[in-house]
């Protein structure tokens, strides 16, 4: 089923305002969450808007948090969620890094007591309107086997680098430390298809290609699966470390789960789940135009790199770009269980899909 981007806005931004949310910060984790589906994400969008409802019904999200800096430095800054929506509580973290870049060329924020904040590129994208460079990152719950692991240890950890260009789009990566998201192996188990071989390991180590595997105790695998995953492990570490050891969120295994049918450790080392923020000002480093001109001349460089035949060399950013525009024009597609479940959120609140 299709639907345009601006029916999805007012019917998800009502159901946020139904959970109590005020009206801006409706807005703001709207138009972020919406962000995923516009870029083509479907794992990060609207399908999960019943996950975020469900762990407000359970008491662990908080719609009215009071988010802010607890702990700073001319350059860095700790910012305490309050029990946030994760939607709400990065964008208010990114401006601070912003606006500390702004001052000192730099800006530097760890985030803790915060929950799943959507795609890590909307946040990351937030500084190309500034002539700044902008990374996000985040922590996730814990179903990543380190290397050699049976243990889920690491979230799937995502990392987003957004750089402004002149003449040619901006320059945006967004990736998860692992093979594929989770929310692929989700998009898999509505589609009920088979999981590509090197996503996941089953409970005893052995490479699986059931997308239902993770729920008998397997595991995804790190980025560079089967035969490179130390170096998935590796970044997903960076992430862990730099999101919630730095923040005082939870890291590794204490990392509270997405889901709401599964409680949170009893024993936790920190606060909520943790982000990570950077801004970083093209002109601390050498003048904006001039770095702009040679983005635009590496895009291009790039660009036209002779392809493998029937490829097509893309720049980081380009689907997301491309599908953004298609989507605004020719509407959003849901899957039917997408829809299903935004029915029955629709109705608990009396907001029409």
């Amino acid at each position: 089923m299709i639907f345009s981007y601006n029916h999805l806005f007012t019917f998800t931004e009502a159901v946020f305002r139904s959970i109590g949310c005020p009206e801006a910060d409706a807005t703001t984790a709207t138009e972020a969450l919406l962000a995923a589906d516009l870029r083509g994400i479907d794992s990060h969008g609207v399908a999960r808007l019943i996950g975020y409802v469900r762990l407000w019904e359970a008491g662990r999200i908080n719609p009215t948090p009071r988010v802010g800096v607890v702990y700073e430095t001319p350059s860095t800054a700790v910012v305490d969620g309050d029990g946030g929506l994760g939607l709400v509580v990065a964008p208010k973290a990114m401006q601070v890094a912003l606006e500390k870049a702004r001052i000192a060329g730099t800006g530097w924020v760890s985030v803790k007591n915060s929950n799943h904040f959507g795609i890590a590129g909307y946040h990351a994208m937030k500084s190309l309107a500034h002539d700044m460079i902008g990374i996000a990152m985040t922590n996730a719950s814990p179903l990543v086997a380190p290397t050699h692991s049976l243990d889920r240890l690491l979230g799937t950890n995502p990392i987003a680098v957004a750089i402004p260009a002149g003449e040619q789009p901006d320059f945006v990566a967004d990736f998860a430390t692992t093979t594929a998201a989770n929310g692929k192996l989700e998009i898999l188990q509505r589609k009920q298809q088979p999981a590509p071989t090197g996503w996941i390991q089953d409970a005893q180590g052995q490479s699986s290609t059931n997308p239902n595997e993770l729920k008998d105790g397997g595991a995804l695998l790190p980025l560079g699966g089967e035969t490179g995953s130390h170096k998935g492990y590796c970044l997903g570490s960076v992430v862990d470390i730099f999101s919630a050891v730095l923040s005082g969120a939870n890291y590794g295994p204490w990392v509270p789960p997405f889901v709401a049918f599964l409680q949170p450790p009893a024993d936790p080392v920190g606060q909520g789940i943790g982000h990570f923020f950077g801004a970083m000002r093209v002109d601390a480093f050498r003048p904006a135009t001039e770095f702009k001109a040679h983005m635009d001349n590496w895009i291009s460089t790039f660009r036209q790199a002779r392809a493998v035949d029937g490829q097509q060399v893309l720049i980081p950013g380009d689907p997301e770009r491309e599908m953004a525009a298609e989507r605004l024009l020719g509407g959003i597609p849901l899957l039917e269980t997408v829809v299903q479940d935004l029915e029955t959120v629709g109705r608990k609140f009396g907001v029409h899909l």
